[in-house]
């Protein structure tokens, strides 16, 4: 039977983690990043408004999406996703696995200051609704608060994970050995992306937003051709309630992938200035916050993207 990542001991992975000085080194570092990348920022723009634009970034797409309360579970594993791989690692390669391990954790921390350089320019925010039946609920209403949507960094983890996960095993050369896992990785990665606009945590723009960001922090583990694969397999295996609207969903996160894609690289013939600058440019043009009740008022597919 095909041992399975995700039946990986993530105590073991921690233990691991913090007893090795190379890798306790590396998730210190990771964790100061995220802390200050994602909690601070957010938290501080949060609780003094006005300092960082904010905008909506909702698209009618969402609404054919049905919000569905029982993938919380699935959206919430995205941390001990990539937390796995490193079990797996110590599992099977030991002492071998330390470096690979390192740089996984290092690469990770240094994705959150990636990402960071787009938040600390403009935030974002899309309708949530405000479902505390659940206790996990609580949880994302209480660690969350819910203003960096563009780029996703729920997805930029997820992306992150299967294609540094399966470059490790290629570089150990084990790519045909593991193939089975590479394989179930990536699955889990669309299956918590999918997870991400049942629960209405994001936006299907956030999707391409996070997409385009990847290509641009590993073009060659992510380039535009696997981005556009991973698009076509979203709503496959669990499709939407309309099979024909997973396909408008799947279309619409293609095209404005290509289009932050070429802003990003030629505007016009050159490059932009700054990677976020595609993202920032279509922040600017989406409804400000602060306009929230002229933005029911005129509906949600007034929304630009």
């Amino acid at each position: 039977m095909m041992e399975q990542v995700s039946n990986q001991s993530l105590p073991r992975a921690v233990l691991w983690t913090l007893s090795v000085p190379a890798l306790r080194k590396a998730a210190l570092g990771c964790a100061g990043s995220i802390f200050s990348n994602f909690f601070y920022r957010q938290f501080k723009a949060a609780l003094l408004p006005g300092r960082i634009p904010v905008s909506w970034v909702d698209h009618a797409l969402d609404e054919k999406i049905p919000f569905t309360p029982r993938w919380v579970g699935v959206y919430l594993d995205f941390v001990a996703f990539w937390v796995r791989i490193l079990g797996f690692l110590r599992r099977h390669y030991r002492r071998r696995g330390i470096g690979p391990a390192a740089a996984f954790i290092g690469a990770m921390g240094k994705l959150y200051t990636f990402a960071g350089e787009a938040y600390r320019r403009h935030l974002s925010t899309t309708r949530r609704p405000r479902y505390l039946e659940r206790p996990r609920f609580l949880l994302i209403h209480a660690a969350d608060p819910h203003l960096m949507c563009i780029p996703s960094l729920h997805v930029m983890v997820v992306i992150f994970t299967y294609t540094r996960f399966r470059e490790i095993l290629r570089s150990l050369g084990d790519g045909e050995r593991f193939a089975p896992q590479i394989e179930e990785v990536r699955r889990g990665a669309l299956r918590i992306s999918e997870a991400i606009l049942y629960v209405k945590q994001h936006s299907v723009n956030c999707i391409a937003a996070a997409m385009y960001a990847m290509t641009r922090f590993e073009g060659e583990l992510f380039p535009p051709a696997e981005a556009e694969d991973f698009a076509s397999r979203l709503f496959l295996r669990d499709p939407l309630p309309r099979p024909e609207d997973g396909e408008l969903v799947r279309s619409h996160i293609t095209a404005l992938y290509r289009r932050f894609l070429e802003a990003g690289t030629s505007v016009p013939g050159k490059r932009a200035p700054s990677w976020e600058a595609p993202l920032i440019d279509f922040l600017r043009n989406a409804p400000p916050r602060n306009n929230a009740r002229t933005l029911v008022q005129r509906g949600i597919k007034q929304i630009p993207g």
